[in-house]
């Protein structure tokens, strides 16, 4: 399924192609009227080099530039800041109000001033009273800081039912993706279910692929969730997505949104990579790679109804911020990149964890030893722990080839040595023993683990083994990271269509919603 998907986001011969980017219109009017945002929760540059760079090892391409996210074919690319008023490490409430509305905000504030008084009209809003539809998607759930800076204006992204009854009342056009966490206000019972409001609202609320397969253009207001999501509410990664046939991915929403919103008068559509942010938290590359490529696909649904109307459609994609401080460069690796390892990796580190809760039934974290999960170890992850001989034999052959009296042979033998799983792969003595401290602390209980700042700065609250595991197989790829959790970097920000020259070059997140709102002449 991924190699299909995969190929899918490579072979992007369904869209007009020139000069390595895809073709614009030879004269554009100054006005759009189909929007689409992107916006790629905590999707910096690194997020999407690493993206690219999987893609090129798996295509096994000697020069990786060759390979391109489509986001990354546009002929506008800018840069831009994401600082908020608390902090120049900003949060998603706050960023994505920036987006939404033109305005600043504290982190946390969702849709309003820093005073929490004041309500700032949105982009979302704008469209719906000049007669556009809207559509708002999100791999996360419905009511969550990002889709809810479209529709809501709360004092706090935190007052999650408040936010789901903004959306029930929105009179928006289309929702999908995740569901909506906070339905019910569990603090006040007798107030009515957010999906009840929505239905007395003329909303049809769809669940999982048979309520999707029976979205129809003409369906009228459509609410359409996953049916199987985790315990925040949020879809699969897209890394896990197999393990159910019935999730329907974010490209499938998109272009069913296309179908749904499509009229003469416009539309605008905002789609959230949610899950590349978790995934960055958890400092999980592969999580993040698959849910960037998961993206893109998305974005290439787009891409399919501008060349049919190159004239009259804008597409932006962004990232709010970054998360995770995440490098293409690791200091065990110096100069080199192996970032194609992260293909040995066939489960995030949820699905992982949820294996090892299995194992830790009935055992003690005196009875734990690392060599007795290395099955589970090795078919999530990929890595092998050699007997001393055949570690020696590998060794052995690698500093051979490496000496400066090799033979051809021997430097024939050496990568060939290193090139293989059992080499590359290997988990190294030095490697082990972090394993095993890690499972110590899995095997307590969370009340029981340490709490000290060194051991955040190891595990960062995550599941101690899951997050040493990512931790090794992606500095073994090359890739290193500085935070769990968001930083203050610029992002990059692409686009494509009427207008989309107004995106180059550097300039803050809240020029996005000017630039937006003068290319679809909106009034504020």
């Amino acid at each position: 399924m991924f190699k299909k998907r995969l190929f899918a986001v490579i072979f992007t011969a369904v869209f007009a192609m020139t000069g390595g980017g895809i073709a614009t219109a030879a004269s554009q009017p100054q006005k759009a009227k189909y929007v689409f945002v992107f916006i790629g929760d905590g999707m910096g540059v690194a997020q999407r080099n690493a993206a690219e760079l999987y893609m090129a090892g798996l295509r096994g391409e000697d020069r990786p530039e060759r390979v391109k996210l489509t986001m990354n074919t546009f002929p506008a690319q800018g840069m831009n800041t994401t600082y908020d008023l608390t902090s120049v490490i900003p949060d998603s409430a706050s960023t994505a109000t920036a987006i939404a509305t033109g305005f600043k905000t504290k982190s946390g504030v969702i849709g309003m001033d820093a005073t929490q008084k004041i309500f700032y009209p949105n982009i979302a809003e704008a469209a719906k009273k000049k007669g556009w539809k809207v559509g708002i998607l999100s791999t996360v759930s419905l009511d969550h800081a990002t889709p809810a800076a479209f529709y809501a204006h709360v004092p706090h992204r935190g007052q999650m039912y408040d936010i789901s009854v903004s959306l029930a009342n929105s009179g928006f056009d289309y929702f999908a993706g995740g569901q909506m966490l906070r339905s019910i206000d569990a603090k006040n019972p007798e107030k009515p279910n957010a999906l009840d409001i929505a239905r007395k609202n003329g909303y049809k609320v769809l669940m999982g692929r048979a309520g999707f397969d029976q979205i129809k253009r003409g369906s009228g207001k459509v609410i359409a969730m996953n049916e199987t999501v985790d315990k925040d509410g949020a879809m699969y990664y897209a890394l896990d997505q197999y393990r159910d046939k019935n999730q329907v991915s974010l490209a499938e929403y998109t272009r069913k949104g296309i179908e749904l919103l499509d009229n003469p008068k416009g539309f605008l559509m905002m789609v959230e990579g949610g899950k590349i942010d978790w995934a960055c938290h958890a400092n999980d590359a592969a999580a993040s790679i698959h849910d960037t490529l998961a993206f893109d696909e998305a974005i290439q649904e787009a891409v399919k109804f501008y060349t049919r109307h190159p004239r009259e459609t804008l597409i932006v994609v962004t990232g709010d911020h970054e998360t995770g401080g995440m490098t293409i460069g690791f200091a065990g690796t110096q100069y080199s990149s192996f970032v194609d390892k992260i293909q040995h990796q066939k489960a995030s580190y949820i699905e992982f964890g949820k294996k090892l809760e299995e194992y830790k039934k009935g055992r003690n974290a005196s009875e734990a030893k690392i060599e007795d999960i290395l099955p589970m170890v090795n078919e999530t992850f990929g890595f092998y722990l050699h007997p001393p001989a055949e570690e020696a034999r590998l060794e052995k052959i690698v500093m051979a080839g490496k000496a400066k009296t090799s033979s051809a042979e021997e430097k024939t033998a050496a990568r060939e040595a290193e090139k293989s799983l059992k080499y590359s792969m290997a988990l190294t003595k030095l490697e082990l023993a972090v394993l095993q401290d890690a499972l110590k602390q899995s095997m307590l209980g969370k009340k029981e683990r340490a709490a000290d700042d060194y051991t955040y700065l190891l595990y960062g609250g995550y599941e101690p083994l899951s997050v040493k595991l990512t931790t090794i197989l992606n500095n073994k790829a090359g890739i290193g990271w500085t935070s769990y959790s968001h930083t203050g970097v610029p992002v990059q920000t692409s686009a494509i269509g009427v207008g989309s020259s107004l995106f180059n070059g550097y300039y803050d997140q809240t020029d996005i919603h000017a630039k937006m709102m003068k290319i679809a002449d909106f009034k504020k």
